[in-house]
């Protein structure tokens, strides 16, 4: 007998098949979409940190982005931005609402007590990797941070750069 057409055993395999790939791939996409967002993060604060040297190599001082808040909501993300494009001039990395983090300079208090990293800071970063010691930082120092947007796949992510390339990431 000579019937066209597939067989309930046949579609059920074919559903199932479909769904392994589903379950395999799916994950792997969503960790691709993460590593690409923090690959923003990664981008931006070593822009930050050539842009503080070429300003340092020009004016003898790190660029001071006063008021920047370390929170990232996205309205202090955009906020963030305004007070450090006012800053730095030449870091252009795009619109503010497209990014996933939000961007915060810490600049010495005192110029007796610079702000910088500890060697080789643990991932993720937490403040006691941060030290302001006048003898273990250079003076002076600044330290770039990027803290994941609360709206964003990658809420909770910290990053962050030193005057001596020191890095989270």
């Amino acid at each position: 007998m000579n019937q066209k057409g597939f067989s309930l055993i046949e579609l059920l395999i074919t559903v199932a098949i479909i769904g392994i790939l589903a379950a395999i791939s799916i994950p792997a996409y969503t960790g691709q979409q993460k590593r690409a967002s923090r690959m923003e993060a990664y981008t931006n604060l070593d822009n930050i940190r050539l842009i503080q040297e070429q300003i340092r190599a020009d004016t003898g001082n790190y660029s001071v982005a006063a008021g920047a808040v370390a929170m990232a909501t996205p309205a202090n993300r955009d906020a963030n931005y305004a007070l450090i494009r006012a800053a730095i001039p030449r870091w252009q990395p795009g619109p503010s609402a497209n990014m996933q983090y939000s961007y915060v300079i810490l600049n010495p208090v005192a110029p007796a007590a610079p702000q910088c990293l500890v060697a080789n800071p643990a991932v993720p970063l937490v403040g006691a990797n941060i030290t302001n010691a006048a003898g273990a930082c250079p003076n002076p120092c600044f330290v770039a941070m990027a803290i994941g947007v609360t709206t964003s796949r990658v809420n909770g992510d910290v990053f962050a750069v030193d005057c001596n390339n020191n890095k989270n990431y």
